[in-house]
């Protein structure tokens, strides 16, 4: 926690303190910008500062190691970054849909927006999580026929951009036609069910995503893609994510 949010935290408490009574006849107010220029309260962060400690200690909490430093923009269709999150979500999900629904997780598709930092070499910490996905989005899972997939396929080819997937292989050519699509290795069928986990942001047509809205059921699994992070990295020893076929321009 940097000075600034321990100022602003201090603004907050100032206003719910010491605010002025509004009625219906009069109201007073005062305009403060919240900036650097603000003085510090010293008995407010006096306060807060073994929170602050607490959060540190926390956030520095190593969970494994990363052998090598990975950003989301190092492959145009899929990368190393986004290949682990997808995964991971997969990973995390699967047994907890096929527990409380008796269903099998088939894919997983994140966006590549959803990013927001890149995974460092050496100890991965539960502040790397944060940084990686500071939202709280959910994950969800989506109930959706072969022909709502057909429309995320061709999201995708038009998107052209690294967009997590995990349990499915797609190929596409540079012009956008489509060689190759499988789905836990087998053929899309039209008239099949698919479970896809998504985060709630997409669900809700972020990103344009707006075939998930074309759904049989929605379940909702309770757990933030932050959170399948820190679980993730502590279930493991060392990260090694690769860029692989998954998603990939083909001839």
């Amino acid at each position: 926690m940097t000075l600034k949010y321990i100022k602003f935290s201090a603004l907050i408490l100032v206003f719910f303190s010491c605010h002025q009574t509004i009625t219906n006849k009069e109201a007073n107010y005062q305009r403060i910008s919240i900036d650097n220029s603000l003085e510090p309260n010293p008995a407010i962060e006096d306060f807060l500062q073994p929170y602050k400690k607490h959060l540190d200690a926390s956030m520095a909490e190593i969970l494994c190691y990363s052998e090598n430093a990975h950003t989301k923009t190092e492959g145009a269709l899929n990368t190393a970054l986004g290949n682990m999150m997808a995964d991971a979500v997969f990973e995390m999900t699967a047994p907890l849909l096929k527990k409380r629904q008796n269903e099998n997780l088939d894919l997983v598709l994140l966006n590549h927006g959803g990013i927001r930092a890149a995974l460092p070499k050496g100890p991965i910490k539960i502040e790397t999580a944060f940084r990686i996905m500071p939202f709280e989005n959910q994950v969800v899972v989506v109930q959706m026929k072969g022909s709502a997939i057909l429309e995320m396929i061709d999201y995708l080819k038009i998107a052209r951009r690294a967009h997590p997937i995990s349990g499915m292989t797609l190929h596409i050519t540079k012009k956008g036609i489509l060689k190759k699509l499988l789905i836990q290795g087998k053929a899309l069928s039209l008239n099949n069910v698919y479970n896809v986990a998504t985060s709630d942001y997409l669900l809700n047509g972020g990103d344009r995503m707006d075939f998930f809205k074309k759904n049989n059921a929605v379940y909702d699994i309770d757990y933030k893609i932050r959170n399948i992070l820190i679980d993730y990295f502590k279930a493991k020893d060392t990260l090694n994510p690769k860029r692989d076929m998954r998603f990939i321009y083909t001839k």
